[in-house]
């Protein structure tokens, strides 16, 4: 099972196509990129005994499926087989009773869904004589009937709308803004070159800077299209910079000098700029600006100053969440990662957190956890951060693994192969 393109909350087999090289950062977590904690086995151990089991509802799915449930719908998106063709198929809660039903193209394989605006949304790619190209389709949520196909991508914008983008990696990227209801152009901009980044706000993009390779770099309004500001950030030398986002910073990241230098986003007015540092990239770490050095060192920074407030080459990848700050443990062994809890202003360490898979139900939701128990299911969780502890809500014995939490339920594979159950989750 993999993740989402724009949370998405969904449930799948097999690698996604575009794999992102990090975490996602803001709102509800896809199973690709979820975090993974844990808490040691005594304190496990030592927990209270779980309330009563909640009987899960069998979904009927076929095998490799992304699933995603939506308010009271289930939405299952089924690929196309030798045998039959690839469907999009809606279910009611809490009984699980059919409601719609969509073919998909033959040609195609779709991986991403996500709901807006009354409309399904299914992104995937088309195989066709000249390649790969990706595709979006727009389904009415409550009928099944289509409603409009587009190429590219699609990412959430933060007025409602969205963004669709083409090209990218090693193809010209062109960019439009649509109304979701219709397809509707609001805004759209001719191929290009430039490396494209987004910032997501939590709930949509909002800007959108395109880095030119032999220019300027732009910085425009994602809702209108309008430039916001343009400034040709390169080193004296010409050389090229990549670029990161993040909080209301754009860092300008020059690898051959060793050089980052900080500007505001919308003005690229000058903040700070430090040197003798080989970044890869940057991460919000709430009150501190993380960034990822060489020789796998995480190093946060006072985001106003790019002052050091300290590193570690223990940990790699760093979370926000309530306060603190969740990194996981370099090396960890096979399986789920491990994971602790940091005082993000000091880097100190706070708590434990061991081995769980963990899911952030929604932008700065509760976390909850699932694991293998050793007896056979899977053993739910709830972390408390701030404690760091985990309290035991659950052990679902019909369950096999491959869990996604998503509003307010948990979906997991259950016997036999290639099955889903669905279970409510408590309030």
């Amino acid at each position: 099972m993999t993740g989402p393109v724009i949370d998405l909350g969904e449930l799948r087999h097999g690698p996604d196509p575009d794999p992102l090289p990090r975490p996602p950062r803001a709102n509800g977590r896809p199973l690709r990129c979820a975090l993974v904690l844990l808490l040691v086995l005594v304190t496990l151990a030592s927990a209270a005994v779980p309330p009563p089991r909640r009987a899960p509802v069998t979904l009927p799915a076929w095998p490799g499926a992304d699933v995603m449930v939506d308010g009271d719908l289930v939405l299952v998106m089924e690929p196309t087989s030798p045998t039959r063709q690839g469907r999009l198929a809606a279910y009611r809660l809490p009984g699980v009773e059919p409601v719609w039903q969509a073919p998909l193209s033959a040609e195609a394989r779709y991986w991403g869904m996500t709901q807006l605006a009354g409309m399904v949304l299914a992104t995937g790619y088309e195989i066709g004589p000249e390649g790969r190209e990706t595709r979006t389709i727009a389904l009415d949520r409550a009928t099944g009937a289509y409603r409009w196909q587009q190429p590219g991508g699609a990412y959430k914008l933060a007025d409602g709308n969205v963004l669709l983008r083409t090209g990218g990696e090693t193809e010209p990227s062109s960019l439009r803004a649509v109304d979701p209801c219709c397809g509707t152009v609001r805004w759209q901009l001719p191929a290009t070159t430039a490396e494209v980044s987004v910032r997501d706000t939590g709930h949509g993009v909002d800007r959108v800077v395109l880095n030119q390779v032999d220019g300027p770099v732009e910085v425009r309004d994602a809702i209108t299209g309008a430039v916001l500001s343009s400034a040709d950030l390169r080193p004296p030398d010409g050389g090229p910079i990549a670029v990161d986002l993040t909080k209301d910073l754009l860092l300008s990241i020059d690898r051959g000098a060793g050089t980052v230098t900080a500007y505001g986003l919308d003005q690229l007015d000058r903040r700070w700029a430090r040197v003798g540092v080989l970044v890869d990239f940057a991460l919000d770490c709430g009150p501190v600006l993380c960034m990822r050095a060489g020789q796998k060192e995480l190093q946060a920074v006072d985001a106003a100053t790019g002052e050091l407030r300290w590193r570690n080459s223990r940990w790699g990848w760093a979370w926000p969440y309530d306060g603190r700050l969740i990194v996981n443990v370099l090396a960890s062994a096979d399986g789920p990662e491990h994971f602790v809890v940091l005082d993000p202003l000091t880097g100190r360490e706070l708590a434990d957190l061991g081995r769980w898979d963990l899911y952030q139900l929604s932008a700065g939701g509760r976390l909850v956890g699932t694991r293998r128990h050793p007896d056979g299911g899977v053993l739910l969780g709830e972390v408390d951060v701030r404690a760091g502890k985990v309290r035991v809500l659950d052990v679902l014995p019909e369950a096999t693994g491959d869990c996604q939490a998503i509003t307010g339920h948990l979906v997991c594979g259950a016997a036999p192969a290639g099955a889903y159950r669905i279970w409510k989750l408590p309030d």
